[in-house]
């Protein structure tokens, strides 16, 4: 579902070229769930930020289902990001001018693939059915990432890409989304690569790597 191979990025600093990420390597397959650790500022979100087609890689290659992103204009990658990925982020990212319900179903709409049974069935299983009415200023916090993740699962993508989704949340809250998010990207059938932190999130997932200085390391159980 999703391949990097050799995969190098810079920035250009007052020092001179920052060397963020260095021949990285992985690959993800359908239905497999992979926690991406490392310490703050190591690449972790530039990473994912490459593999959603957000950015482009100095070097290598970057492969989604199948299709080379360097082979495509941003338009198609946009249209790519649309139909095929879910993007999880810290900050929520709602739309404070439409209802949770709204808001559930905006990628799908956009991406003109909503099926409304899934969409009435993700909220009853986000908790969230009897708050369809409600704006996102009216939930709590791990309500709005319950949303934000029922949002990106709508359009049910081959690929989840979840950066920090509960670094926000207290220890309960967190442990609830990360295990509701376990389990529909299971249902969905969904590659999951989740940045975290956390060894407490990361533990759930089939396997872990580790950024350092620019190289995956993988994280045995």
């Amino acid at each position: 579902m999703l391949e990097l191979r050799d995969v190098s990025k810079s920035y250009a600093t007052p020092q001179g070229p920052l060397s963020v990420l260095r021949g990285v390597s992985l690959q993800l397959a359908a239905g497999e769930s992979l926690a991406l650790m490392g310490e703050s500022g190591c690449g972790k979100s530039t990473l994912l930020h490459l593999a959603a087609g957000l950015d482009t890689p100095d070097s290598g290659r970057i492969w989604l289902a199948d299709r080379a992103l360097d082979a495509m204009n941003e338009a198609q990658r946009s249209a790519l990001r649309r139909h095929r990925l879910g993007l999880v982020f810290q900050a929520f990212h709602l739309v404070p001018t439409l209802t949770v319900s709204d808001n559930l179903r905006l990628q799908a709409r956009l991406a003109k693939q909503e099926v409304p049974d899934w969409s009435v069935e993700l909220l009853e299983r986000l908790g969230l059915a009897k708050y369809r009415d409600h704006y996102p200023e009216q939930l709590s916090g791990g309500q709005q990432q319950r949303l934000a993740i029922g949002r990106a699962l709508a359009v049910r993508p081959n690929l989840l890409l979840a950066d920090e989704p509960t670094g926000n949340l207290d220890e309960r809250n967190a442990d609830d989304v990360l295990a509701l998010l376990m389990e529909l990207v299971v249902e969905t059938g969904s590659a999951l690569l989740l940045v975290t932190h956390s060894p407490r999130v990361a533990d759930p997932m089939n396997r872990c790597l580790r950024l350092h200085h620019g190289r995956l390391e993988t994280i045995e159980p």
